[in-house]
């Protein structure tokens, strides 16, 4: 996927309305999860992930600061982000508690 024609996301719209649900992509564009909510607002959030398992079952909750995450819109205003961590990185963060 080309992302340098996708529209990054503006601090104020650092929102849970607007980020649930965004698939993430780490190096070589493979997705590697997807963001499951979001605590707080703007650059100083945390994203909740899902890495891993199939179609929701067995996906390991971690959290991340929003800085560790690029949000940006496609050409059709569908929200994702890319990290340069991997899958497996992901996976050895503590597995995040509601």
């Amino acid at each position: 996927m080309d992302h340098s024609k996708h529209t990054p996301l503006r601090p104020e719209e650092l929102t849970s309305d607007a980020v649930d649900g965004a698939n993430v992509y780490g190096p070589g564009d493979s997705h590697i999860g997807d963001v499951s909510h979001f605590h707080g607002t703007g650059q100083s959030a945390q994203a909740v992930v899902d890495v891993g398992g199939f179609l929701g079952l067995g996906a390991k909750p971690v959290s991340l600061p929003v800085s560790n995450l690029n949000f940006m819109r496609d050409e059709a205003g569908k929200v994702h982000a890319t990290t340069v961590m991997t899958k497996d990185q992901l996976k050895d963060l503590p597995e995040h508690k509601h």
